[in-house]
């Protein structure tokens, strides 16, 4: 893995974590929790949208898609954890 690639899973990371923040939570969670909660959402993105026959492409702009949308879903789940199953 190059230092370009390195970058840009960093990158796209933080963007899809920053996005998932302002959209379940209403604001973000800082840079380095952005980022960890952006990989963890690329993950778990680029595993279930294929899954249920999504394909949302290649390129970044569809990267940070896939990422936010597991990211999204990443942060429901903690939601419902932490408060006992309530939203």
């Amino acid at each position: 893995m190059s230092a370009q690639d390195l970058l840009v899973i960093l990158l796209v990371g933080l963007i899809a974590g920053w996005l998932a923040g302002l959209i379940v939570q209403g604001t973000g969670f800082g840079i380095i929790a952005d980022i960890c909660i952006g990989i963890v959402g690329a993950l778990i993105g680029s595993w279930l949208l294929p899954a249920l026959g999504i394909h949302l492409g290649a390129g970044i702009v569809n990267a940070i898609i896939g990422a936010t949308i597991g990211a999204i879903l990443l942060l429901i789940i903690i939601r419902l954890v932490n408060r006992g199953g309530r939203w």
